[in-house]
């Protein structure tokens, strides 16, 4: 049974990830269209400071983890905030002087702030009645929905505010940042106590090998490779491939990000009815399924549906995976097998948004989508695969 304290830190994490996710949809819009007219007429690495953003979240998440276990989640989330804000500092005046080492530099302390803000989940279940994890796990998820629509419309309000474009968005994107760690201050979750800091911890090896490590690890890895191909590119077809306005890839991106986190207001419901091996097969299926719509056309309703689908699949992969992720360690493991969980899943992520944007340049829109085919029919072998029967049942 959740209790007050559980509803009022899921409240606080969720408005927290709601920050969050605005910043980084922002970040996933501007990023290479700050890039492209630096770049000129080879647009081969326009993904790169989106890319570099993603390589600090990778490079954030493990650290980020132990830190938490050390001082406690508030605080951690609180220094994730100022690294983010001085990004956000660096990326404005980066802006201004048109340097794309520097705006890719800023993205990377953003993108530690980002590893930080993967923990919003993992904090929501650490001190959860165990019958109330999955739907505080999946409700903090959901409140990014309201980041999918104040990403792209924060964009669009403040490019122009300032001569040069997106400057006015680095400005916003400060303040919002700011406010993510004043929020955090109001977080009731208690530190790892002393009898499980000293109850002996399992070697990280012994856990990776554990079959419900790998399912949960795949899952939440190649689900979020899968969506992120064309995620990343997605902005780059539609604007400069396709011509259309800037505010039609901003309509795209908000129904995108509605569609991975909307689903997060019943996915937990789902995992306690099917179980979340199931929900991870619902998501998978549904991700092969959006490919025959991106591919067969380009126009605004083509892209529409296409990103919205495989958002929702993403949600159903991502929050089974981590529903599955947490059944399998013990408290005193909580800072390791979180940490190298999230850690597998941001590089892969980082290399795969460097890759779609090359792949995109050289290859082309239905190339790309079609390259994540194998991605999600691996990710579904290895779940049914690396999952015994037992473990598909729902949690009792």
């Amino acid at each position: 049974m959740a209790t007050k304290r559980d509803k009022r830190n899921v409240l606080v994490l969720a408005i927290c990830q709601a920050l969050f996710m605005t910043g980084f949809g922002v970040m996933f819009l501007v990023g290479p269209l700050v890039a492209a007219p630096i770049l000129g007429d080879d647009l081969t690495f326009i993904t790169l400071p989106f890319s570099v953003m993603l390589f600090g979240l990778a490079a954030a998440t493990w650290p980020a983890a132990r830190l938490m276990q050390r001082i406690g989640r508030k605080f951690g989330f609180v220094i994730g905030s100022a690294l983010g804000v001085l990004g956000c500092i660096i990326a404005y005046f980066s802006i201004l002087n048109g340097n794309l080492v520097a705006f890719s530099g800023g993205l990377f302390l953003f993108g530690i702030y980002t590893g930080f803000g993967q923990q919003y989940r993992f904090a929501a279940a650490d001190a959860a009645a165990d019958d109330f994890k999955a739907t505080a796990i999946s409700l903090v998820l959901a409140a990014a929905i309201v980041g999918g629509f104040a990403g792209p419309e924060l964009a669009k309000h403040t490019r122009t505010l300032f001569a040069d474009e997106f400057a006015g968005t680095m400005a916003g994107l400060m303040g919002l940042t700011l406010l993510s760690g004043l929020v955090i201050l109001a977080l009731d979750i208690p530190k790892i106590s002393n009898t499980e800091m000293t109850d002996e911890p399992r070697p990280m090896r012994t856990i990776a090998r554990q079959p419900a490590f790998i399912a949960a690890a795949a899952a939440g890895a190649l689900g979020y490779v899968t969506m992120n191909l064309t995620m990343t590119s997605a902005p780059i077809a539609m604007r400069l491939g396709n011509g259309f306005a800037f505010d039609d890839a901003a309509f795209v991106i908000q129904w995108h990000v509605i569609g991975m986190f909307a689903p997060g207001f019943f996915t937990g419901q789902l995992i306690k009815r099917w179980g979340a091996v199931r929900v991870i097969i619902i998501g998978g299926v549904l991700m092969l399924g959006t490919t025959a719509v991106a591919v067969s056309g380009v126009t605004l309703m083509h892209f529409w549906l296409s990103m919205f689908a495989v958002g929702v699949g993403w949600n159903f992969t991502f929050t089974g995976a981590t529903a599955l992720l947490i059944r399998i360690h013990k408290p005193s493991e909580r800072a390791n097998v979180q940490g190298v969980n999230d850690l597998i899943i941001f590089t892969l992520l980082a290399l795969t948004s460097l890759s779609s944007g090359m792949l995109y340049h050289f290859a082309g829109w239905n190339i790309l989508v079609l390259a994540a085919i194998p991605v999600t029919a691996i990710m579904l072998v290895a779940v049914i695969g690396f999952t015994p029967k037992s473990g598909r049942q729902p949690a009792a």
